[in-house]
């Protein structure tokens, strides 16, 4: 079977987006694995499956599948692709777009400059949002602004939160020298969390700028992450280290996260850009 598929990306993070295909049984995890190898295959962070819209208010149903074949809940980058994609596709339709995902209703806007905006829902702090089990010698788990976790042998200070998928947020003094590769899979796999979490290093430069290094649960350290952008400006402003708007550098560029007030919507705004467009077998 051969699907055409665009390769896109937003802040360096990457996708393989394509429409369903009628017999998406050929969709499975070995498959998508082979595609995301970058020697042998596409290569991308996440393939995005476009579906038909399960309700009337959206344009589309999309699906999020991590570069080891595991599927998940949200990613905030991947689906301002999406949106740039569906304006693209059809412009008289306006710039304000509805989608469906597993993790939700996304609403979204496709700037006149060309950026794209998502409005990612309101943070979730409540430890069973993502899940997070409690310590074996703690009782319940209760919402706290932070958590001890044992991690290598190293007791650490981390924020939780849910942006539609789970998030564990950690302060670092300088993102360059942070332990991303020490922690971040330790963390993902770490026995508190039960479907493993995204694991965001986030180093705070002022109350209006963070810089930020995530290790993405399935994928690995990516150049960017939409949700994981959003997860730490909700925790630093949670704790009240941050201010409402945020820039947020990452390796692969700058995001602007805005969140006013903890009973609103946070949004996400960035580039979304496509690379090429292509077919494979499969």
């Amino acid at each position: 079977m051969r699907i055409e598929f665009l390769k896109m990306q937003g802040l360096g993070n990457d996708f393989l987006v394509f429409d369903a295909p009628a017999d998406d049984t050929h969709i499975n995890s070995t498959r998508l694995r082979a595609l995301a190898d970058r020697h042998t295959g596409v290569g991308f962070d996440q393939a995005l499956m476009l579906e038909s819209p399960r309700d009337a208010a959206s344009r589309v149903f999309y699906r999020i599948f991590n570069s080891d074949g595991t599927e998940v809940e949200q990613c905030g980058n991947g689906a301002r692709c999406i949106a740039a994609l569906l304006h693209a596709r059809a412009p008289q339709l306006g710039r304000n777009l509805v989608m469906g995902s597993l993790g939700g209703t996304v609403h979204a806007h496709v700037r006149e400059d060309g950026l794209v905006s998502v409005d990612m829902g309101v943070p979730n702090f409540d430890p069973r949002a993502l899940p997070m089990a409690a310590a074996e010698d703690m009782g319940a788990l209760t919402e706290a602004l932070s958590y001890s976790l044992q991690v290598d042998g190293t007791d650490v200070e981390v924020g939780a939160v849910s942006m539609g998928n789970p998030h564990v947020v950690l302060r670092v003094s300088d993102v360059k020298t942070a332990p991303v590769e020490r922690f971040g899979p330790s963390i993902e796999h770490h026995p508190r969390f039960p479907k493993r979490a995204n694991v965001g290093f986030m180093q705070i430069v002022s109350r209006d700028h963070i810089r930020l290094r995530v290790y993405e649960r399935g994928a690995g350290e990516t150049l960017a992450c939409g949700t994981g952008a959003c997860a730490a400006v909700a925790v630093g402003r949670r704790q009240g280290l941050l201010n409402e708007d945020v820039r947020v550098d990452l390796p692969g560029g700058t995001a602007g996260v805005c969140w006013p007030a903890t009973a609103k919507q946070l949004w996400l705004t960035g580039p979304a850009t496509t690379v090429f467009t292509g077919s494979i077998d499969i």
